[in-house]
């Protein structure tokens, strides 16, 4: 019975061990880390920054002694979903946990509460007001991440940029997404402040975002800004054309809007977001640095992408308005409409 007593607690010791070093498992190839990647629905941003990660991380690994064994998955809006892929992730033993977009974020905080596994996040555009770190300098606890802030101010200045004499704004958002609140508070405030009538209209699916924009034309409004939203990037093939037809563009928070219909996209390089949230994930792994002491990483690029189709059949010449944005943005670029980056 002693003798058996004896195995048993070796045993366990054993595996207190191997979990003990989790971050370090090695094979005959050298050390092998294995990295959870959820992203939160699938639309052309999101998805840009996961094939961005992932890529990188390959390059990254190749020709070193370390690999990344990478497990991408999608719960495409699912609550229920995330936090069943969270716990998998969890269960088996993920050394590092990615989540693209704020709720896929928050989910992985909240589950790792008491796991120790560094999460780093994509895509959060607001990560201190939904308290996701301590500070942008120094997170805190056991997350880091890129945030995509928009900077709706830019926004608003390339509308009436082009329409100067402009008296009425559509705000086209999902109400439910916490990512677009901050951004539609500031595009009333500014608006409201430069006697700009607002009209607001939102949807937390593709059908009910398709009848807030046939609103928004029946109300006649001027122009529509829609921020970094998850629902109306996803709704944007189907919606794009009306506005078009009605002459209204279509203003919104990232490059994937354009490329999916919208008249302009404006924001961060979804592309170059991935390959800095993938370098941080292995400096964290590789160099066994505290993600809690890893600043947040924002990107103040200034990108203008303009669907040049869409800018066509509104009236504008893309040249000319290249050198109208100029002056306000970083860059400004043209996309023919597409499903996919």
């Amino acid at each position: 019975m002693k003798k058996t007593l004896l195995t048993i607690f070796a045993l366990l010791l054993a595996l207190s061990l191997i979990g003990c070093q989790k971050n370090e498992p090695a094979d005959e190839d050298g050390n092998v880390y294995h990295i959870g990647i959820c992203n939160y629905v699938d639309h052309a941003s999101l998805n840009q920054i996961v094939d961005n990660i992932t890529s990188q991380l390959n390059a990254l690994a190749r020709g070193r002694d370390f690999r990344f064994e990478i497990n991408c998955q999608n719960c495409n809006a699912d609550a229920n979903l995330l936090n069943q892929i969270i716990q998998n992730f969890i269960d088996q033993k993920i050394d590092l946990m990615i989540g693209v977009a704020t709720p896929v974020a928050l989910a992985m905080q909240g589950a790792t509460e008491d796991h120790p596994i560094p999460v780093v996040f994509a895509a959060v555009s607001d990560p201190l007001t939904y308290g996701l770190v301590d500070s942008l300098d120094k997170p805190g606890h056991n997350i880091t991440g890129t945030s995509d802030y928009l900077d709706t101010n830019a926004v608003m200045n390339l509308i009436l940029a082009l329409k100067p004499e402009i008296k009425k704004v559509g705000l086209l958002f999902d109400f439910s997404q916490d990512a677009s609140t901050t951004a539609i508070n500031q595009a009333r405030e500014l608006l409201q402040g430069k006697g700009i009538e607002v009209v607001e209209k939102s949807g937390t699916n593709v059908s009910e975002i398709q009848i807030a924009a046939d609103a928004l034309i029946q109300a006649g409004v001027e122009a529509v800004f829609t921020p970094s939203d998850n629902t109306v990037m996803t709704a944007e093939l189907s919606i794009y054309e009306a506005l078009a037809k009605a002459g209204i563009p279509h203003f919104a928070g990232a490059d994937s809007f354009a490329l999916n219909g919208a008249f302009l996209g404006y924001g961060v390089d979804y592309a170059n977001l991935g390959v800095e949230t993938a370098n941080m994930a292995a400096d964290i792994l590789i160099e066994h640095l505290n993600p809690g002491d890893v600043a947040v990483r924002t990107f103040d690029n200034g990108i203008a992408t303009i669907n040049t189709e869409v800018c066509a059949q509104l009236g504008y010449d893309f040249e000319e308005l290249k050198n109208l944005f100029a002056p306000l943005c970083t860059r400004v670029t043209g996309i023919a409409t597409g499903e996919n980056f």
